[in-house]
């Protein structure tokens, strides 16, 4: 038996992992397209833009292992039917319970995996995205300067950049300051950029020169090589980086800290932690419907369309309904408990069929021992 079922774990685990690397693939290319405008209109480099689209895949893998499996059983127990394997496994006295072992270890295994994702890694990685992206929208050139435009800040200063490149060097600055006293200055410089040093932000510009009118009436010029203007007080900001619920570990959900803000969202916090726990078990639930759609009837030459169709609208109506249920909880924690019973139905009535087609199976036993004995060659 063990030969059996390391012989159907592997016929199982390539079409899985070509599904999974599939749809990897797509997640990927959709996530890059929503974080495009951060290259496009926010100047960043694409070391930006290609961190930020990996840190957001470990939140899709609930939505991509499920499918995964899905598809990755079909397409392996539609091959395998089709050769007649399950029937010679039916004859020599295995039941369908016993054929889906390995398949059910498959998914147990993604389950497990899917548990310690959304756990663990779910929220390392939503923090430093949420990081990421934090700097990006206080990034005072993606912000603020904007290239061939003159920009003035809340304080006064009229800053223009003639270009930005790529590695957010600054080309052909203009600064005028617009201070209380009358004595604005203007900055006129080759190159520049902007740098943090000590939670301050420093604009160190290279050859240019800077103005200055005197008190007395007098234009002071000034040349130099080098030169460095403080524009923390002329950006300031009054942002602060706020983490979200899918951003938190689950002892923060389960209990949050005694901020007013965190007592009127407690709902949240749970529904959240509760959607992590009951996620992971939709890959269970979904591959339960792949084996009941192909092994779960009478054997047929012709395919089995109507019943992979069946499952498929069935998995399809669970999810949703899954995401209903976990948006609801948000505002009734007494829902909570459907995220649980939501895919764990499928489960149910998916053991059932499979013992009542092991009862059916049992009955005609004589007859799969004699297409057995067919399929032997002459």
């Amino acid at each position: 038996m063990r030969t059996l079922d390391r012989y159907i774990f592997r016929q199982l685990i390539l079409p899985v992992g070509g599904a999974v690397a599939a749809l990897t693939a797509i997640a990927l290319l959709s996530q890059s397209l929503t974080q495009f405008d951060l290259v496009v209109e926010r100047g960043q480099s694409a070391w930006v833009f290609i961190k930020i689209t990996l840190l957001s895949m470990p939140q899709l893998a609930g939505l991509i292992f499920p499918i995964a499996l899905f598809v990755g059983t079909l397409v392996a127990l539609t091959r395998m039917q089709g050769e007649h394997e399950f029937t010679a496994a039916y004859a020599s006295g295995m039941s369908l319970m016993r054929v889906a072992y390995p398949i059910l270890r498959i998914a147990i295994y993604f389950t497990l995996i899917s548990l310690l994702v959304n756990l663990f890694i779910q929220p390392l990685t939503n923090r430093a995205m949420r990081q990421e992206l934090f700097n990006v929208k206080n990034d005072l050139i993606s912000s603020l300067v904007k290239e061939g435009d003159f920009s003035t800040s809340e304080s006064g200063l009229t800053i223009y950049v003639q270009k930005i490149d790529q590695n957010g060097l600054l080309r052909q600055i203009f600064i005028r300051t617009d201070e209380p006293d009358g004595k604005d200055q203007t900055f006129a410089a080759r190159e520049g950029r902007i740098k943090k040093i000590d939670g301050s932000s420093l604009l160190i510009m290279r050859n240019g020169s800077n103005q200055q009118l005197s008190g007395k009436g007098v234009l002071d010029h000034l040349t130099w090589d080098e030169y460095s203007f403080d524009i923390t007080s002329y950006f300031t900001s009054d942002d602060y980086l706020q983490y979200k619920e899918g951003d938190r570990y689950m002892h923060e959900l389960a209990f949050p800290v005694r901020y007013d803000y965190e007592k009127t969202v407690w709902q949240k916090y749970y529904a959240e932690a509760n959607a992590r726990i009951a996620n992971p078990l939709y890959n269970l639930a979904f591959v339960m419907l792949a084996i009941v759609s192909v092994l779960g009837g009478r054997f047929s030459r012709n395919g089995y369309a109507k019943r992979i169709a069946i499952a498929a609208a069935a998995a399809a109506a669970t999810r949703i309904f899954g995401v209903v249920v976990e948006t609801a909880s948000a505002s009734a924690w007494v829902i909570n408990i459907l995220q649980y019973v939501v895919p764990m139905v499928p489960v149910f009535i998916s053991l059932r069929l499979i013992r009542k087609h092991d009862g059916r199976t049992t009955s005609l036993r004589p007859q799969a021992l004699q297409a057995k004995s067919a399929l032997r060659p002459l």
